[in-house]
């Protein structure tokens, strides 16, 4: 059973995965609103609000048939509370905007590292969210939204959990950005040898499979479905490839893996230090956390195959042609 297209409502879409959907969707021939800070004048109807204020949210999801919803704090660093107003509360608030509407489909974009507690995760499914034992503000609250979600399935409103993993692409502000800005810099290391295999996802094969998912809502509603390209790389072979895609120097620095989470846990405190002194800008890049740590020197990738079934998906864009695609928009 495949819905047919109707009024979807994008939270986010001035990201760069949101607006890869938004414009997926209306290719389809969905009629799209996005939600959004500020106008980015664009193709679709725009309704202009904050996912943290409740009037805002409801406005947006009026009258639609289905919310895709990835509007969502994602930095490593940051209070608990904001995390917990755009993740937890943002993601409550679309819920209690559909229910009172009579219902609707809700695609709520989560992410791999709400099942993610510090080991390797080795040809995994979808582990179950877990808002107590992942790590960090943003897996946790991430986690936490994730199964508010899922709970809120039922006859009226269909909700299903999609995880992208480490999504990348032209236009990547996180981490094509990042890698390619500290190898500018010469200040991007590798955590150990960098060889653990690693998963990640084009951002086309991303939207592709958020739109298969509001699309065969029946098939998915209820579940959490971890997506990705399907091609776990070595990490420090991704990192070399996205470094000569966008013209910058790969990596030579390696750090052991101990020293790097004990650097992460020392950043942590003086970003948390320095958070507490008044008019200091806040630190929202720092060089290592714990979690990126754990990150960098952890294989994770994962099953597809009840992914792909579900969602009747495959990505379309392997990593090397992505690869192309990410040098030719650096026009390198």
């Amino acid at each position: 059973m495949t819905t047919r297209p109707g009024r979807v409502l994008v939270t986010g879409a001035s990201g760069m995965l949101g607006g890869a959907v938004a414009d997926l969707l209306a290719d389809r021939g969905w009629d799209v609103t996005v939600m959004q800070r500020r106008t980015a004048g664009g193709r679709h109807r725009e309704v202009l609000g904050d996912i943290r204020d409740g009037e805002a949210v409801s406005r947006a999801v009026s009258g639609q048939d289905a919310v895709a919803h990835l509007a969502a704090k994602v930095d490593v660093v940051g209070s608990w509370r904001d995390f917990v107003d755009v993740n937890v509360r943002g993601t409550r608030r679309v819920i209690e905007a559909l229910r009172a509407q009579g219902g609707g489909r809700l695609v709520q974009v989560s992410s791999p590292s709400v099942a993610h507690t510090g080991r390797s995760l080795v040809g995994a499914g979808a582990g179950p969210a877990s808002p107590m034992r992942a790590r960090g503000h943003y897996a946790r609250t991430k986690a936490a939204a994730e199964l508010f979600a899922l709970e809120a399935d039922d006859g009226a409103l269909a909700s299903t959990a999609i995880r992208p993993h480490l999504v990348w692409g032209p236009g990547d502000t996180q981490l094509v950005g990042r890698i390619a800005e500290r190898a500018r810099q010469g200040r991007l290391a590798l955590v150990g040898a960098g060889t653990v295999l690693v998963d990640t996802t084009y951002v086309d094969n991303a939207a592709e499979a958020i739109a298969a998912a509001l699309e065969r809502i029946e098939h998915a509603r209820g579940q959490a479905l971890v997506v990705t390209n399907g091609e776990p790389r070595p990490i420090g072979e991704l990192v070399a490839g996205i470094c000569h895609a966008v013209g910058a120097p790969a990596p030579r620095l390696h750090l052991p893996s101990p020293l790097a989470w004990t650097l992460g846990a020392a950043v942590e405190g003086v970003v948390a230090a320095a958070q507490a002194l008044p008019g200091l800008p806040p630190i929202t890049q720092p060089p290592m956390t714990r979690f990126l740590a754990e990150q960098l020197s952890s294989a994770h990738w994962f099953d597809q195959r009840h992914t792909r079934e579900t969602l009747d998906w495959a990505p379309r864009v392997g990593i090397d042609e992505g690869l192309e695609r990410l040098a030719a928009a650096a026009g390198t």
